[in-house]
């Protein structure tokens, strides 16, 4: 039998089960997965302990509270990371936040999250070539004219290789980790028993509805016909588009899919690291890629009936001739007659200060909680600071707006708490706000100005007519 410490861990039980069939073998290793998730709030606990006694002991507060929460930093995402499966997709969703995590705990957090966005360890290429043999049949071989086992990249719950199709086209073979679906379920069953611990150690993160989302979209992101059968839909609809490129889909099985491969394409995660190391040399840069994603965001639902709903750095990648290539579809949303009219009115509304009329709407369309009542006054505290983006046809997005932004929206002391308290977000809108925000959040880590109310007036629908209308 292979040596389990050959493969990531959540694939072991997997091995495991193929040559022996032991029911302990795949307990023992679920159960290891768990432990290391377990460690997190033990291991913080145990250091929140000890750095209590050193202020007792007349130790600096502020010092000892910038070494307790890089600590528990690094180990937080340390273990995420090593975990793939549920864990990393779960950070990897944490990342896209990380402009708004406040500046006294950035230092420390900003690198782990951006971590989370890279290569993880690769698993074996007997492990590969046994996932092929299933998915495209034992001669898959002769479907590829060559195929590298040395893996491009490695993500949450599968990897890339580079390959040459049979008709010569250079294509990306994206493998689904044995036991990523079983790993996966149990990564977020824990994770979500430990979602208030983790909400308080990441001021500015809202986890509860990060992990509910990821939760929902678990069976769909496992099944890779589902994300070619987006990809594709995707692709024919932005077929010849002068600034985006969706990769055309080759193969699909279960476990498996084979898409067109990118030449020269930088991921979005490396131009904002360039941009904190020159911000004044990158700003025509930044700016291009976050008109670019807003653009794809708010135009998709018109032009292909979905919603791209993975918004984070890797997924998004600038060419060399000036376009935005597009990947990973796993999660999506259908929309296939647009954005609802209901935003661009509400939009409408807020930009014309009428509040009275924005709450009358919320209230027959299902946004504030049965039984609640919301004045126009209080709503219109609660949205002051949400609604700078759409004051001007353009707006910069900075970690300082974000940072302000999320701890008005996080302070459970402030007044506006109790409107939040009354407010809901029907579930047909959920998907649509999660992207919204990880699109914000990342035009907030390049430091971009976009024209976020002019794609606001070009793609939602009932904004210009509610206007006029009015």
């Amino acid at each position: 039998m292979r040596d389990l410490k050959e493969v990531p861990i959540f694939m072991a039980h997997r091995l495991g089960h193929r040559h022996d069939g032991s029911v302990s073998e795949i307990v023992s290793k679920r159960s290891s997965r768990n432990a290391k998730l377990a460690k997190i709030p033990l291991g913080i606990a145990g250091r929140a302990a000890v750095g209590f006694g050193r202020k007792l002991a007349g130790g600096d507060k502020q010092e000892i509270n910038a070494d307790l929460n890089q600590k528990a930093a690094e180990q937080l995402f340390a273990v995420l990371g090593e975990l793939k499966g549920g864990a990393m997709k779960f950070g990897q969703a944490l990342s896209v936040m990380e402009a708004a995590v406040p500046e006294e705990f950035g230092e420390h957090y900003r690198e782990a999250l951006t971590k989370l966005q890279a290569a993880a360890p690769p698993m074996p290429a007997a492990s590969v070539h046994r996932q092929l043999d299933q998915q495209l049949g034992t001669g898959w071989r002769q479907r590829f004219q060559e195929f590298d086992d040395q893996p491009t990249a490695s993500a949450s719950i599968g990897q890339v290789h580079k390959a040459i199709w049979s008709d010569g086209r250079v294509v990306a073979v994206k493998v689904q980790y044995p036991g990523a679906d079983e790993a996966l379920r149990s990564d977020l069953k824990t994770l979500n028993r430990m979602a208030g611990m983790i909400g308080a150690l990441i001021p500015g993160a809202d986890v509860k509805p990060v992990l509910a989302e990821i939760s929902e979209r678990t069976e769909e992101e496992l099944d890779y016909r589902i994300e070619g059968g987006h990809q594709r839909q995707f692709a024919k609809a932005f077929a010849e588009h002068p600034r985006f490129l969706v990769p055309k889909v080759v193969a699909s099985a279960p476990k498996v899919i084979v898409t067109e491969w990118l030449d020269n394409a930088t991921p979005v995660s490396k131009i904002i690291q360039r941009g904190n190391e020159d911000p004044a040399g990158t700003v025509d840069l930044r700016n291009r890629v976050a008109g670019l994603m807003g653009e794809f965001h708010f135009s998709s639902p018109s032009i292909a009936g979905l919603l791209h709903a993975d918004p984070h750095p890797g997924n998004f990648m600038m060419l060399e001739d000036g376009r935005l290539a597009v990947i990973d579809y796993g999660a999506c949303a259908p929309l296939p007659n647009g954005f609802p009219p209901i935003l661009g009115q509400m939009v409408a509304l807020a930009v014309e200060e009428r509040f009275d009329e924005l709450t009358e709407l919320m209230h027959t369309n299902g946004w504030v909680i049965p039984g609640k009542q919301v004045s126009h006054e209080e709503l219109q505290n609660y949205l002051r600071p949400f609604t700078d983006p759409i004051k001007t046809e353009t707006f910069h997005f900075t970690r300082r707006w974000m940072q302000r932004v999320a701890g008005k929206a996080t302070d459970i002391s402030a007044p506006e708490m109790k409107t939040a308290r009354a407010l809901q977000l029907p579930a047909e809108h959920v998907m649509i706000f999660r992207v919204l925000g990880g699109s914000i959040g990342i035009c907030a880590q390049l430091d971009a100005e976009m024209p976020f109310m002019k794609l606001m007036q070009d793609w939602v629908p009932g904004y210009s007519e509610y206007r006029t209308a009015s």
